[in-house]
């Protein structure tokens, strides 16, 4: 087997200007988890230029949430989740108190980080077309919608679409994080014939049904 899809992410930006474009170069200086993203990618290359039969497509995630519309598949977490859309649902739910939101002093809109979330049934449709149109060498693309949206719009968006309510605190930055993050996915259009089809409102809906199927 000679072809290799791979889920990197879009923390392997860094501090770079949004839109975050392929060409970039990668500073993951702050973020840990985006450094182990940067070195597989540059394994991966590597591995391209000593196999020139070998092909790779690199994938950068944004920040993908939501579920199945069936309800049936999504994130599941125990405790406390890491992620966003989870911990909102939950909170949602009564299972959790509160919200922490990690910092409301960065310069965007309200103060609070910017993220590009893009529906995880649009993030898989993304890995099909970069299979399919897999061709020799190194291929990177951005897997986004190209909107940023704050914690804050997320939050008050929510509580509008599911008629409910989501307290929070604000607390203190979580060493790592950027104020603003969101892709420029124009590269995977034109490829790969791919682009984002849900908003933020499926994204909801399908949290929030996967949510109250679980106990």
């Amino acid at each position: 087997m000679n072809k290799f899809v791979f889920s990197s992410s879009a923390t392997v930006y860094g501090e770079n200007k949004v839109p975050f474009v392929e060409t970039m170069d990668l500073l993951p200086t702050t973020n840990p988890y985006g450094e182990t993203k940067a070195i597989s990618e540059r394994i991966l290359i590597h591995v391209v230029k000593a196999n020139p039969d070998f092909s790779v497509s690199l994938l950068r995630y944004f920040n993908p949430v939501g579920a199945h519309e069936s309800g049936l598949i999504g994130e599941s977490s125990s405790g406390i989740p890491n992620n966003l859309m989870p911990y909102v649902t939950q909170v949602a739910k009564g299972k959790l108190e509160k919200l922490r939101i990690f910092g409301n002093d960065y310069k965007t809109v309200d103060g609070t980080g910017v993220r590009d979330y893009i529906h995880v049934v649009d993030l898989a449709e993304g890995h099909i077309a970069a299979i399919e149109k897999l061709t020799e060498g190194v291929q990177i693309y951005n897997l986004g919608t190209g909107q940023g949206t704050s914690v804050l719009q997320l939050i008050h968006a929510f509580k509008k679409v599911n008629n409910t309510k989501v307290p929070y605190e604000i607390v203190g930055r979580r060493p790592g994080d950027i104020a603003s993050c969101y892709a420029d996915s124009s590269k995977a259009e034109r490829e790969l014939g791919w682009k984002a089809k849900c908003g933020i409102k499926e994204m909801f809906r399908d949290a929030l049904r996967f949510e109250n199927k679980t106990k």
